[in-house]
């Protein structure tokens, strides 16, 4: 009969030590859970506010006064514009017209 115990203590202690076992498990696997969670929660917030940045950056009139400052761009306007006649222009003929070898 004290066979019978001991093997049923033995039996005992090692599931005690496998619930401990699976218990610590289960928490460190919650608590990187629960990190990784925050973690997607941070990246998020970041690309919605790089998201702004971006819509912020490309609006019209930034980007003309970019031209205008960087650039050294201006707007076309009648009194700038320059009118250039096909008559003065050398013909070059088309790759495709057949003249060459």
């Amino acid at each position: 009969m004290s066979r019978v115990n001991l093997v049923l203590l033995l039996a005992l202690m090692a599931s005690c030590f496998w619930l401990v076992q699976s218990s610590h498990e289960s928490r460190r696997v919650f608590v990187a859970l629960e990190r990784a969670q925050k973690q997607e929660r941070i990246l998020h917030e970041e690309r919605d506010r790089l998201q702004l940045d971006r819509r912020a950056q490309a609006t019209p009139l930034r980007v003309e006064k970019l031209a205008r400052d960087k650039l050294k761009m201006s707007a076309a306007t009648p009194a700038v514009t320059y009118y250039i006649s096909t008559a003065d222009m050398p013909t070059v003929p088309h790759p495709d017209a057949g003249g060459g070898p």
